[in-house]
């Protein structure tokens, strides 16, 4: 099956799969609105490279596991590849490609000089010991070294993985180097050349965009958060700090509800120490399904995609939803939430902050430079609102929700890059 065209097989539907069909549907809505010829609307929908590889694991009893792993180079005709490495069980070639094409769309949107990729490996992480998880993630670098490099494809910490991870990945690519190649991935530890501000990118620029997109005082806002991990956990404390109310909260444990208000900061030590939310004695357990049922202002799903669904969003009482997680919203969902009258920042505006803040740790790794946690702030802060007011702007004057203004302006420049370098003979 052409990785072009959506499928329509319920049996070859995977996560990964409707991922991948949610990506090529806003590709196709934005070429239409934009007017691009089918030649062009093709190589936009295939990735320029996608690489499956077989990464065998040597476990602490002697044994052998052979997973899969992948990496993807979307697009790279405005720069360099840019996206995360993500290590969970439900990866695949499928999900992958989407996260790859979102990453696109990401960088062309907040106007950064990258294209996108992505990467994976079919693995539970947590099923590893650390020095089982440090073979894996060297054998899987060495697999996809010919892709990555500063100047061609600089991978990033996702699920799954942290700046551990990266240091790895640093340390591998730099013995077959011969030489430290610290600008190869963003995401890392400060004493490798990392950047102020990356660990909480991702969740600041989350931030940035739901206070942008309310419009008025933060001052009592009530917050749902769906995935209280890596983003939606600091979300949820940057929202507070900013004086929104986060009211509820989830993760794979659990879900907990407090109409009062949850001090994030405790619930994120309860985590620490416990593993999950679940259990939290100051405030209530709820199902998981009920939190996107509940009447608050903002709802942010931060966690994989297909959140949002067709089943789920008739009951979605927020008037605004913040995407912290990669393609959480269905296309059908997106339909019956715009009908509802519900705003969508969508995730390729509302998540770019951790993309951003890797470009800024990039170019300080390539410049031998470093700056202040408050020149990465404001940079950060500049580029977030000036996309948003972009894609506002875009969406106001031509009649479209914000995912569609967001996809039209990310598209359209990635297109003109195409049409400005034109085709190699």
């Amino acid at each position: 099956m052409s990785i072009m065209v959506p499928s329509t097989t319920p049996a070859l539907i995977t996560p990964g799969r409707q991922a991948l069909d949610s990506a090529l549907h806003q590709l196709d809505r934005a070429a239409a609105h934009l007017g691009l010829d089918d030649g062009l609307r093709t190589m936009l929908a295939t990735p320029r490279r996608s690489l499956t590889v077989s990464v065998p694991v040597r476990r602490e009893d002697g044994s052998l596991d052979v997973v899969q792993g992948f990496r993807v180079q979307h697009n790279v005709s405005r720069g360099p590849a840019k996206g995360g490495i993500r290590f969970h069980p439900a990866t695949d070639i499928h999900e992958v490609t989407a996260l790859a094409m979102w990453m696109t769309w990401k960088c062309a949107l907040v106007g950064i000089p990258y294209g996108g990729a992505k990467g994976g490996v079919a693995v539970d992480p947590t099923g590893l010991t650390t020095r089982e998880l440090e073979r894996l993630t060297r054998r899987y670098v060495n697999e996809i070294l010919p892709l990555i490099g500063p100047e061609k494809d600089i991978p990033a910490p996702d699920v799954g993985t942290d700046e551990q991870t990266m240091a790895w990945i640093m340390d591998t690519y730099s013995v077959n180097a011969g030489y430290s190649v610290p600008g190869v991935v963003t995401g890392k530890p400060m004493t490798l050349g990392g950047s102020l501000g990356r660990g909480g990118a991702t969740s600041r620029g989350v931030q940035i965009a739901a206070l942008a997109a309310l419009g008025r005082s933060p001052e009592g806002v009530t917050v749902a958060v769906q995935g209280f991990g890596k983003v939606g956990a600091l979300a949820a404390q940057y929202l507070a700090d900013a004086g929104c109310k986060v009211v509820a909260v989830s993760d794979i444990t659990g879900a907990v509800h407090d109409g009062r208000g949850i001090d994030v900061a405790a619930l994120r030590a309860w985590v620490a120490e416990s593993g999950g939310v679940r259990g939290y004695a100051q405030a209530d357990a709820m199902a998981h399904d009920d939190l996107f049922e509940l009447d608050v202002d903002v709802l942010v799903p931060a966690a994989l995609e297909g959140a949002i669904t067709e089943a789920n969003a008739p009951r979605i009482r927020a008037r605004l939803v913040v995407e912290g997680a990669n393609g959480p919203t269905t296309p059908e969902a997106d339909a019956i939430l715009a009908a509802n009258g519900t705003t969508v920042v969508p995730d390729i505006l509302a998540n770019a902050g951790g993309v951003i803040v890797s470009y800024l740790e990039w170019v300080q790794n390539l410049q031998a430079c470093s700056w202040s946690s408050g020149e990465i702030e404001l940079k950060l802060r500049e580029l977030m609102l000036n996309a948003f007011d972009e894609v506002t702007a875009l969406a106001a004057e031509r009649g479209l929700t914000l995912r569609q203004a967001a996809h039209v302006i990310g598209v359209s420049r990635v297109a003109e890059a195409h049409r400005m370098r034109g085709l190699y003979p």
